[in-house]
């Protein structure tokens, strides 16, 4: 597609998207008695208008039932979780026993190592993409300190090239292959939260199999982001938020994916807690742990209700909306626009004061674009916000913008540059 740098135009690709009615399914914040234009997805998705009547269902259940809402009532709490599961099928590429909303999304974390690490006197090692998420980091370095290791033995963290931002994939599966025998884990994100880089999970999963290595993938960035075939990629396991692309609410619920290959396993350790039991025998109260089968036996404490039914209330304008696919082609025309509209900037200014980092190739990204500011960085990125553009900061000088398609428009893109480009003048001097 040509794009054009006009209101006309971003008000055309609006009237032509079939998704675009979607976007009245959400709550905006204000600010001075205006809306945001709201390109913070990528750390928390908006609030669904729905989101109250689903939970107050639940506290209609809590209020009129109390204990007995685990058994009786329209949504049964003892299996309202099973509502959620096809659905997240959908947006992951899993069957539904594959999947689980439950806990958060490090806890999960540490639970799915505790039975796909492994490691060995001779393979021990976790290779991992540098730079993930602080949290990813730390529940690494401590399940490898909790094993015996020191992690600068045991961590293996692959770095863009000198003078690059983002990996390349030749580099990940080489780093895989030459450690391959010594390798317990592969454990990568799906999308890099800095760079907005989604990495070749296939490839990835195939090169770890290879080598020997289990493979798993934190997938905040990347469920509800992007299409994804956890299935049919073959990997080992993954967990994800549902507050950022997903809409969960603050500190959402999160979900897992357990292959199937793995639910007969009876060697895989697992810390067990009485809601993964048999769910036919869980209230014979017995010793003796045996998990109910599929994602399901990884649970550990009982169904958080509450947290369930907001997500819930998303994934069924997710459902609406025809899942990923959708979703995706209008991703990509968003984003694209957006970086076109960064570039015009550029070019206004006579210069390149904005840098993405992001990858350019579509197939390598989602709906985030990171962008480098070269000057006044935090100025710039403060004035967005007073004009009612809320993007994301990351240190030292980086803005996150991330037009999420079930709720941004092509108008939101151009006003966000529009504004850009007016704070820019007044900032920046001409080719400085």
């Amino acid at each position: 597609m040509i794009f054009k740098n006009n209101l006309a135009f971003a008000q055309r690709l609006d009237q032509q998207d079939p998704l675009h009615h979607l976007r009245d399914e959400f709550l905006f914040p204000q600010q001075n008695g205006a809306p945001f234009i709201y390109l913070c997805g990528n750390s928390l998705g908006l609030q669904p208008k729905s989101a109250r009547e689903y939970m107050s269902r639940q506290m209609d259940n809590w209020e009129n039932l109390a204990v007995e809402g685990w058994f009786e009532g329209a949504t049964p709490w003892m299996f309202y979780h099973k509502e959620l599961k096809a659905l997240m099928a959908n947006i992951v590429g899993a069957s539904a026993a594959e999947v689980c909303p439950m806990n958060t999304l490090t806890v999960n974390l540490h639970l799915l190592m505790v039975s796909f690490y492994r490691p060995t006197a001779k393979r021990f090692k976790i290779i991992m993409e540098a730079g993930a998420f602080p949290s990813d980091q730390y529940a690494i370095e401590s399940q490898v300190r909790f094993h015996g290791y020191d992690p600068k033995d045991a961590i293996i963290e692959v770095a863009p090239r000198a003078g690059e931002a983002t990996l390349r994939t030749e580099d990940i599966l080489d780093t895989i292959a030459t450690n391959g025998a010594e390798t317990a884990l592969v454990l990568f994100g799906g999308i890099n939260y800095f760079t907005g880089q989604w990495y070749d999970m296939p490839a990835i999963t195939k090169a770890g199999h290879h080598a020997g290595a289990v493979v798993g993938f934190d997938l905040a960035h990347a469920a509800g982001n992007v299409p994804l075939q956890l299935h049919n990629w073959d990997i080992d396991f993954a967990c994800w938020c549902s507050y950022k692309y997903q809409n969960g609410g603050p500190g959402g619920i999160s979900g897992i994916f357990v292959h199937e290959k793995h639910f007969a396993d009876t060697s895989l350790d697992r810390f067990a807690g009485w809601w993964g039991y048999q769910e036919e025998q869980r209230f014979k109260m017995e010793k003796g742990f045996t998990p109910e089968m599929g994602a399901d036996g990884w649970q550990v404490s009982c169904t958080q209700v509450i947290p369930m039914s907001l997500y819930h209330a998303s994934l069924k304008i997710f459902e609406k909306a025809g899942f990923i696919a959708p979703l995706r082609q209008k991703s990509l025309q968003l984003t694209a626009y957006l970086e076109y509209l960064i570039q015009e900037v550029n070019t206004q200014l006579g210069f390149e004061q904005y840098k993405i980092i992001t990858p350019k190739d579509l197939a390598d990204r989602g709906a985030q674009l990171s962008i480098v500011a070269q000057h006044h960085a935090k100025e710039i990125f403060n004035a967005l916000v007073a004009k009612n553009v809320l993007g994301d900061w990351r240190e030292p000088n980086v803005i996150r913008l991330s037009p999420v398609p079930l709720y941004n428009s092509f108008q939101d893109v151009f006003h966000a540059a529009e504004y850009l480009m007016a704070i820019s003048k007044d900032l920046i001097s001409p080719k400085q």
